[in-house]
Protein backbone atom coordinates (compact mmCIF):
# COMPACT_ATOMS: atom_id res chain seq x y z
CA UNK A 1 0.00 0.00 0.00
CA UNK A 2 1.42 3.60 -0.60
CA UNK A 3 2.38 6.08 1.83
CA UNK A 4 -0.13 8.68 2.40
CA UNK A 5 0.46 12.24 1.05
CA UNK A 6 2.27 14.87 2.96
CA UNK A 7 -0.16 17.03 5.30
CA UNK A 8 1.81 20.28 3.57
CA UNK A 9 0.27 18.88 0.40
CA UNK A 10 -3.01 18.05 1.82
CA UNK A 11 -3.00 21.76 2.83
CA UNK A 12 -2.31 23.05 -0.40
CA UNK A 13 -5.11 21.21 -2.38
CA UNK A 14 -7.78 22.52 0.39
CA UNK A 15 -6.46 25.80 -0.13
CA UNK A 16 -6.71 25.75 -4.19
CA UNK A 17 -10.37 24.07 -4.19
CA UNK A 18 -11.44 26.77 -1.54
CA UNK A 19 -9.85 29.98 -3.82
CA UNK A 20 -12.09 28.85 -6.36
CA UNK A 21 -10.47 26.07 -8.27
CA UNK A 22 -12.31 23.27 -9.34
CA UNK A 23 -11.06 19.27 -8.13
CA UNK A 24 -9.47 18.76 -11.26
CA UNK A 25 -7.53 21.95 -11.62
CA UNK A 26 -6.15 21.40 -8.05
CA UNK A 27 -5.27 18.31 -8.33
CA UNK A 28 -3.81 18.71 -11.86
CA UNK A 29 -1.30 21.81 -10.13
CA UNK A 30 0.04 19.35 -7.30
CA UNK A 31 -0.29 16.23 -9.77
CA UNK A 32 -2.50 14.40 -7.40
CA UNK A 33 -5.56 12.15 -8.94
CA UNK A 34 -8.93 14.14 -9.24
CA UNK A 35 -10.76 11.30 -6.74
CA UNK A 36 -8.04 12.38 -3.84
CA UNK A 37 -8.54 15.76 -3.90
CA UNK A 38 -12.56 15.26 -3.55
CA UNK A 39 -11.64 12.99 -1.08
CA UNK A 40 -9.66 15.07 0.73
CA UNK A 41 -12.21 17.75 0.54
CA UNK A 42 -15.24 14.97 1.73
CA UNK A 43 -13.09 14.42 5.23
CA UNK A 44 -12.39 18.62 5.32
CA UNK A 45 -15.87 18.83 5.42
CA UNK A 46 -16.72 15.78 7.95
CA UNK A 47 -14.10 16.34 10.50
CA UNK A 48 -12.45 19.50 10.10
CA UNK A 49 -9.03 17.65 9.46
CA UNK A 50 -7.46 17.03 6.19
CA UNK A 51 -4.76 14.36 7.96
CA UNK A 52 -4.36 10.84 6.97
CA UNK A 53 -7.04 8.15 8.56
CA UNK A 54 -4.68 5.89 10.51
CA UNK A 55 -3.32 2.41 8.98
CA UNK A 56 -2.92 -1.12 10.68
CA UNK A 57 -3.79 -1.71 14.42
CA UNK A 58 -6.26 -4.76 13.30
CA UNK A 59 -7.80 -6.20 16.49
CA UNK A 60 -8.11 -10.09 16.67
CA UNK A 61 -11.63 -11.56 17.38
CA UNK A 62 -10.51 -14.21 19.77
CA UNK A 63 -9.31 -10.71 22.12
CA UNK A 64 -12.29 -10.89 22.82
CA UNK A 65 -12.33 -14.46 24.23
CA UNK A 66 -8.80 -13.35 26.06
CA UNK A 67 -10.33 -13.76 29.29
CA UNK A 68 -11.75 -16.70 29.02
CA UNK A 69 -8.42 -18.78 27.07
CA UNK A 70 -6.40 -17.63 29.96
CA UNK A 71 -8.25 -18.54 32.69
CA UNK A 72 -8.48 -21.96 30.97
CA UNK A 73 -4.31 -22.07 30.84
CA UNK A 74 -4.19 -21.04 34.04
CA UNK A 75 -6.82 -23.98 35.02
CA UNK A 76 -4.79 -26.34 32.93
CA UNK A 77 -1.52 -25.02 32.34
CA UNK A 78 0.01 -28.38 30.16
CA UNK A 79 -2.57 -28.58 27.60
CA UNK A 80 -1.39 -28.08 23.43
CA UNK A 81 -2.67 -25.94 21.32
CA UNK A 82 -4.82 -28.44 19.67
CA UNK A 83 -6.26 -29.28 23.01
CA UNK A 84 -7.23 -25.62 23.33
CA UNK A 85 -8.51 -25.23 20.48
CA UNK A 86 -10.94 -28.27 21.03
CA UNK A 87 -12.19 -26.67 23.80
CA UNK A 88 -12.42 -23.36 21.82
CA UNK A 89 -14.87 -25.00 19.59
CA UNK A 90 -16.50 -26.45 22.34
CA UNK A 91 -17.87 -23.05 23.44
CA UNK A 92 -18.39 -21.93 20.16
CA UNK A 93 -15.55 -19.65 19.67
CA UNK A 94 -14.12 -18.92 16.09
CA UNK A 95 -10.45 -19.26 15.44
CA UNK A 96 -7.71 -21.36 14.30
CA UNK A 97 -4.82 -23.02 16.10
CA UNK A 98 -2.15 -20.03 14.96
CA UNK A 99 -4.61 -17.49 15.93
CA UNK A 100 -4.08 -19.31 19.47
CA UNK A 101 -1.03 -18.92 19.43
CA UNK A 102 -0.37 -15.49 18.50
CA UNK A 103 -3.01 -14.44 21.00
CA UNK A 104 -0.73 -16.59 23.55
CA UNK A 105 2.71 -15.03 22.53
CA UNK A 106 0.72 -10.99 22.82
CA UNK A 107 -0.50 -12.09 26.61
CA UNK A 108 3.50 -13.34 27.31
CA UNK A 109 2.06 -17.38 27.01
CA UNK A 110 4.50 -19.90 26.01
CA UNK A 111 4.27 -23.37 25.08
CA UNK A 112 7.97 -24.95 25.58
CA UNK A 113 7.90 -28.59 26.71
CA UNK A 114 10.22 -28.78 29.48
CA UNK A 115 12.62 -31.44 28.61
CA UNK A 116 13.70 -34.26 31.76
CA UNK A 117 16.95 -35.36 32.85
CA UNK A 118 18.44 -37.25 29.34
CA UNK A 119 19.18 -40.54 30.05
CA UNK A 120 23.06 -40.96 29.38
CA UNK A 121 22.83 -44.85 27.86
CA UNK A 122 19.49 -44.79 25.76
CA UNK A 123 19.73 -42.79 22.43
CA UNK A 124 18.37 -39.63 22.06
CA UNK A 125 15.68 -40.20 19.33
CA UNK A 126 14.79 -43.76 20.07
CA UNK A 127 12.56 -43.87 16.91
CA UNK A 128 15.66 -42.93 15.05
CA UNK A 129 18.71 -45.16 16.80
CA UNK A 130 19.04 -47.60 13.94
CA UNK A 131 19.09 -45.41 10.82
CA UNK A 132 22.58 -44.47 10.81
CA UNK A 133 23.69 -47.93 10.24
CA UNK A 134 21.01 -48.84 7.36
CA UNK A 135 22.40 -45.56 5.98
CA UNK A 136 25.75 -45.80 5.54
CA UNK A 137 26.12 -50.03 4.29
CA UNK A 138 26.58 -48.42 0.70
CA UNK A 139 29.75 -46.81 1.98
CA UNK A 140 31.60 -49.64 3.64
CA UNK A 141 33.09 -52.41 0.85
CA UNK A 142 31.74 -56.19 0.52
CA UNK A 143 34.79 -58.07 2.54
CA UNK A 144 35.66 -55.14 4.67
CA UNK A 145 34.22 -54.74 8.06
CA UNK A 146 33.49 -51.83 9.74
CA UNK A 147 34.20 -52.48 13.19
CA UNK A 148 37.54 -52.55 15.32
CA UNK A 149 38.66 -56.02 15.33
CA UNK A 150 40.94 -57.02 12.52
CA UNK A 151 40.17 -58.72 9.66
CA UNK A 152 42.30 -61.66 7.88
CA UNK A 153 44.33 -60.55 5.16
CA UNK A 154 43.79 -61.18 2.11
CA UNK A 155 45.39 -63.93 -0.01
CA UNK A 156 46.41 -62.76 -3.07
CA UNK A 157 47.14 -65.57 -5.47
CA UNK A 158 50.52 -65.46 -7.18
CA UNK A 159 51.64 -63.21 -4.60
CA UNK A 160 53.46 -65.96 -2.82
CA UNK A 161 55.16 -67.11 -6.20
CA UNK A 162 56.57 -63.99 -7.07
CA UNK A 163 58.01 -63.17 -3.28
CA UNK A 164 59.40 -66.82 -3.26
CA UNK A 165 61.21 -66.05 -6.65
CA UNK A 166 62.41 -62.49 -5.52
CA UNK A 167 63.65 -64.12 -2.49
CA UNK A 168 65.21 -67.23 -4.15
Amino acid sequence: MPKPCSLDLRERVLDAVETDASHREAAERFEVSASSAVKRMQRWHETGSVAAKPTGGSISPLEKHADCLLALIAEQPDLTLDEIVAAMRKRRMAGSRSAAWRLFVRHGISFKKVCGRRSKSGPTWPARAGIGCASKACLTRRGWCSSMKPQPQPTWYGFEAAADAVSG
